[in-house]
């Protein structure tokens, strides 16, 4: 099978088509509620391009303490300084606590990708929930794959166009409410020429009821008929697309999350690409449905959480901005050697 009949024509038009601004404003009565943010000026780019993982200058609501010396301090700043380190974004700082005192809390995502592998830097009991600017900035800097949306290389790779002159991109930062979310309930769904061939389950974890077959049979008579009646009338783009829905507890609505290209960069998750074309090539007419079957399913979670990859202790990243391998080690173990005397004390 040729790559050419398993992807559609990739074109910048297309891939823009998907990007939050883009599709959110024609959905917005079945999506969570959000905020779009943009343009973003240079220096946020540069920000989040930037090595080390720390925050801007005032975009904590209340200055953290340190557990550093004095004279540790101002040895920051000044390395700060030499490496031109020091950000800040008083004027976005204000809008996002604006739009957080609207929510109550937010979770973040740039035009495309949200920082999802990024979420053990917060609380695990509410993870991605955002209630200052800086939660805001650490869950972007800290995660890899928001780094897709920064360049216009990565963006628009896959595409044809001419490098002089590079299609329209603008940055955006998109604010959503923060709701507890029930993963369980998360669907992919697959639209090629204008057909709805397939649905995958977007969590990794095994669940008993969904394996009874009057759910999954809802399920997919739910999420066709909110396709239908909701989606598919409204896209006016090219029609093939992927789509993310979070079903209502009963099964019975859904609320569109996301839209995304139907292209290799987006995980076809429980099934290949190569799958969906022989699903689409049979021409079904329902879609086909993947779950986690089995406890012992190959995707299946074994406990580890997901991006573990990604993961480095709080109190590391704390220390680590601005110093190399050899500082960041020595401080580090003097914080360890601190801790172990306060325990010792107590």
């Amino acid at each position: 099978m040729s790559s050419h009949r398993i992807f559609p024509v990739q074109t910048p038009d297309y891939l823009l088509s998907c990007q939050f601004s883009s599709w959110y404003p024609t959905y917005s009565s079945i999506s969570i509620k959000s905020t779009v943010i943009r343009p973003l000026d240079q220096p946020f780019k540069e920000y989040l391009d930037s090595d080390g993982i720390f925050v801007p200058e005032g975009s904590e609501n209340l200055p953290a303490e340190s557990s550093l010396s004095d004279q540790e301090d101002e040895d920051d700043e000044d390395d700060d300084a030499a490496v031109g380190r020091s950000f800040s974004f008083p004027d976005l700082d204000e809008r996002i606590r604006q739009v957080i005192k609207e929510y109550g809390a937010v979770f973040p995502k740039l035009n495309f990708s949200s920082p999802k592998d990024a979420s053990w830097i917060l609380p695990p009991s509410s993870p991605l929930k955002c209630t200052s600017p800086s939660d805001v900035y650490i869950l972007l800097k800290s995660s890899d794959f928001v780094s897709h949306d920064l360049s216009v290389d990565t963006v628009f790779e896959g595409c044809q166009y001419d490098p002089s002159n590079p299609p329209s991109y603008q940055l955006e930062l998109v604010l959503r409410k923060w709701y507890p979310i029930d993963r369980s309930r998360e669907f992919r769904c697959f639209v090629r020429e204008g057909r709805l061939i397939g649905i995958s389950q977007r969590d990794t974890n095994f669940y008993d009821f969904m394996n009874e077959p009057q759910t999954q049979n809802k399920i997919v008579e739910t999420l066709q008929r909110f396709w239908e009646e909701k989606i598919k009338s409204k896209w006016h783009g090219q029609q093939d697309y992927i789509f993310d829905v979070l079903m209502t507890r009963d099964l019975s609505r859904g609320h569109v999350l996301d839209f995304n290209p139907y292209a290799p960069r987006t995980d076809p998750l429980l099934f290949t690409y190569e799958e969906l074309l022989s699903v689409f090539t049979q021409g079904l007419s329902a879609p086909k449905l993947r779950i986690i079957d089995s406890p012992l399913h190959p995707v299946a979670s074994r406990n580890a959480p997901a991006h573990q990859h990604n993961m480095l202790p709080i109190e590391a990243l704390a220390l680590s901005s601005g110093r190399d391998i050899n500082d960041f080690s020595d401080l580090w173990k003097k914080e360890i050697q601190q801790s172990m005397n306060d325990d010792d004390d107590e």
